[in-house]
């Protein structure tokens, strides 16, 4: 079997989990925490980060810090995981779904400026694949309407735009430790501020709402979204090896490049001249005039013993939102892509048994 992800896990998150054991240190307090906190936020190259229970819990903990609520609306890219409109629908505010821009796949800010009205109050744009969002147009966009820059950069631990890394450019940033993510934590999330303010507020709100200064004092409603010492403690140890990790999905992407680089009908990964990919997924299209279907060949593989998955389906054709709007570009990347295994321990002879199942069949 080759799946499509796999978390590289070593002696170090193994120490670090015992200590945090053997000092009785399991639940939301410990010193891994704080220090999980410090070093991914120093690491973006933010002040502030506040660790969550999972990448999902950090946007809605980031949208519930800027107020937004019942009556706004929020626009989100219809190419991502649900759980970037879904946080939106949990505050009482309406996603508002854009297209994807046709040549990196994530939102189109030529698209964004069409969403906002007079209750617009934010945008949440994806950083899709491992790839970033084109961040100068979109800072532009928000400015020019006074709104807020909520970066989801849950796939995309380490990308760069324009040489500095995505997490960087919002107002809060949030990402995902999940276990087919670069670094894991299990679950877990964080979401990072050059904010004070903002920062404070997440804590507060993360921890049922309670006051710092009066133990079992509320003076909001809050929520349970915090982050285990243990997760903490398997997340220092991958911390230190982002880089590294890094490093080596891009071998591996460029690996493939040139195995399918002549491949008629298949489109590989983009990586604009502004950006820096870090290929969490390694993601082709499968065009039409490819020798099999989309599907045909994700059975193909699984006919192989080779996990593969297919795009997010474009969140705005999906019953809980499901319109009649048409956003083609984003259709159409979602009808066509297949995500391959491009996990960190992934060997060279077996990137080479999945680009071989493409060549046979173009």
């Amino acid at each position: 079997m080759i799946p499509i992800a796999k978390p590289s896990l070593g002696k170090e998150e193994l120490e670090n989990v015992i200590k945090a054991v053997e000092e009785g240190w399991i639940s939301s307090k410990g010193q891994f925490i704080q220090e999980f906190e410090k070093e991914f936020s120093s690491y973006v190259g933010v002040k502030y980060g506040v660790a969550t229970s999972n990448g999902t819990a950090a946007l809605h903990l980031a949208l519930e810090a800027l107020g937004i609520g019942s009556g706004d609306k929020v626009i989100v890219p219809t190419l991502t995981f649900i759980g970037t409109a879904n946080v939106v629908k949990y505050t009482g505010a309406k996603p508002i779904f854009a297209d994807s821009h046709p040549n990196y796949w994530c939102i189109d800010p030529e698209k964004i400026e069409k969403c906002i009205t007079p209750r617009t109050k934010a945008i949440i744009p994806v950083h899709l694949y491992g790839h970033p969002s084109e961040m100068d147009k979109i800072i532009d966009i928000a400015k020019a309407h006074d709104l807020f820059i909520v970066e989801d950069a849950a796939e995309a631990h380490g990308s760069e735009y324009k040489k500095r890394k995505v997490g960087s450019f919002g107002d809060i940033a949030c990402f995902s430790f999940f276990g087919n993510k670069v670094i894991t934590t299990g679950e877990g999330g964080i979401c990072v501020t050059n904010n004070e303010e903002l920062s404070e507020k997440m804590r507060i709100l993360r921890d049922h709402g309670e006051d710092p200064n009066k133990k079992y004092w509320y003076n909001v409603v809050g929520f349970n979204y915090r982050m285990t010492n243990l997760q903490a403690a398997i997340g220092v140890a991958q911390l230190k090896k982002l880089d590294r990790f890094i490093k080596t999905k891009r071998r591996i992407a460029m690996f493939y490049n040139e195995l399918l680089e002549d491949v008629k009908g298949v489109s590989l990964p983009p990586e604009e001249r502004w950006a820096k990919n870090i290929y969490w997924m390694y993601s082709i299209l499968v065009q039409d005039n490819y020798g099999l279907a989309r599907s045909e060949l994700i059975k193909k593989y699984s006919e192989e013993n080779i996990e593969t998955r297919p795009f997010f389906n474009p969140i705005h054709t999906m019953p809980p939102y499901s319109s009649r709007e048409r956003l083609p570009v984003a259709e159409k990347l979602s009808e066509k892509g297949i995500n391959l295994p491009s996990f960190v321990d992934l060997k060279k002879e077996e990137i080479e048994k999945v680009a071989e199942i493409i060549r046979i069949n173009q």
